[in-house]
């Protein structure tokens, strides 16, 4: 999932010993202090404390079920971690982790081919789920875990107040965000709201991420798969450039956005919303629990993503298990695979204290409607299942989506900058990114 995504500058800096160390040499999870030599299945999870709560209970259930011992870490600074670990040939057994790591990380020979019938369960998920498992050669190197899309949430006491509808079209998300910049929709008698939350830092990408949804509700994209199974940059088409500048008058125009945006991460940002300083947020199904708390659940409601030109397409993602290379517990690898997609693991991950880390089953027989209980989480089921596009995971698309993010920072913040002119210069960009990782079409 994005929000704990990174593109550490190790990446490009150890991707050459970590391919060497591991097709060479062979990464294993043995000796050194592993876990592997106590007989342990070493886990680790892209996670803080709150996801690690999940996590616990779910690899207790699947020790209690099977016997077999897991010694799992919860890892933040999960990618350089990784690659230290890759650059002395000793990676964890199993991860689970973004699915849009998985190009990146094929490329570097840290992940194991996965054969889809070889997993018990397997053929219960989503081919969509799947799709995110794929790697650039029409390969699967990782198995489904969870899914999401991108919703938004928005003040339901402030559309009272300033009398307005929740938005179902771009005109009036833009109407909505104006009135909640300017009619004091918190009756305090101060100019401090601000329409609609943006994380505009460049740090991991995060402009990109979230501009990425307004481009697809334009018809564009940034990078587009192309019908040779290589990619081609698409940042200066027509669609692409439409999207941009619905978000520029956001930033430039009708300045709807909280004061410093361009500076702020996701975590920088949310407290304009629990505080009553923004009224509307797009963003993942995973900040109910925070923003159950404050603003409070009576406060907002959830609402299908407005249409743009051509839709009301919103980012999908999700996170993948791993089957890391090297690790010599082969069956025992699977045997956590099988589990982890299982409704039993599937319903613990939606369900275990804290927020979830199943946020959408990626399993079939598994009802989110009747697990949850909750009608707010039907938009975001909605849309991943009929209006949501992920970010090609087959490729490495993190320094993709940080070069989106530089140029649009760039643009918002230099208001009166020839939109078109800078999407050109972007495509020069993505293109020749792409063509770095033998991509481009």
């Amino acid at each position: 999932m994005f929000r704990r995504s990174a593109r550490p500058a190790q990446f490009m800096a150890l991707a050459s010993v970590a391919v060497a160390g591991c097709l060479l040499a062979g990464c294993s999870s043995s000796g050194g202090g592993s876990a592997s030599s106590s007989g342990a299945l070493e886990v680790w999870t892209r996670s803080d404390a709150v996801d690690a709560k999940a996590y616990t209970k779910i690899f207790a259930a699947f020790t209690k079920k099977t016997g077999i011992k897991v010694d799992y870490k919860p890892v933040v600074d999960f990618d350089k971690l990784l690659q230290q670990r890759a650059a002395s040939k000793n990676l964890p057994d199993v991860t689970v982790n973004d699915m849009g790591s998985l190009g990146n990380y094929e490329s570097q020979g840290l992940l194991q081919e996965v054969d889809k019938s070889s997993i018990t369960g397997g053929s219960d998920l989503t081919e969509k789920s799947w799709d995110g498992a794929k790697g650039i050669d029409g390969k699967y190197y990782g198995i489904p875990f969870s899914a999401q899309a991108q919703g938004m949430y928005i003040r339901k006491d402030w559309l009272a107040k300033v009398g307005k509808k929740a938005p179902t079209t771009w005109a009036e998300l833009l109407d909505v965000a104006k009135a909640f910049t300017t009619k004091d929709p918190d009756g305090d008698g101060k100019a401090d709201t601000y329409g609609i939350l943006s994380p505009g830092s460049t740090t991991n990408g995060y402009l990109g991420w979230w501009t990425s949804n307004f481009v697809f509700q334009a018809g564009g994209e940034f990078v587009a798969p192309t019908n040779d199974g290589k990619y081609e940059a698409k940042a200066d088409s027509d669609a692409t450039v439409t999207g941009v500048k619905y978000v520029e008058d956001m930033y430039c125009h009708s300045k709807v956005v909280q004061p410093g945006a361009l500076t702020m991460t996701t975590g920088d940002s949310y407290p304009f919303f629990d505080q009553g300083k923004v009224g509307i947020v797009l963003t993942g199904p995973y900040q109910f629990p925070r923003f159950d708390a404050t603003p409070g659940k009576d406060k907002y409601e959830v609402i299908p993503v407005p249409k743009g030109p051509a839709g009301n397409t919103v980012l999908a993602e999700g996170e993948n298990v791993y089957l890391m290379a090297g690790s010599k517990k082969t069956d025992q690898q699977k045997k956590l695979a099988a589990y982890l997609i299982s409704p039993e693991a599937q319903k613990i991950g939606m369900t275990a204290p804290g927020a979830p880390v199943v946020r959408l089953s990626v399993n079939k027989t598994v009802d989110n409607s009747a697990v949850y209980k909750d009608d707010r989480w039907k938009p975001f089921e909605d849309a991943y299942n009929n209006s949501s596009k992920p970010f090609p995971s087959a490729i490495n698309y993190q320094p993709i989506r940080q070069d989106t993010a530089d140029a649009l920072n760039k643009l918002f913040a230099n208001c009166g900058t020839d939109v078109k002119g800078a999407m050109t210069t972007l495509n020069s960009t993505l293109q020749q990114e792409l063509k770095s990782q033998g991509a481009a079409k």
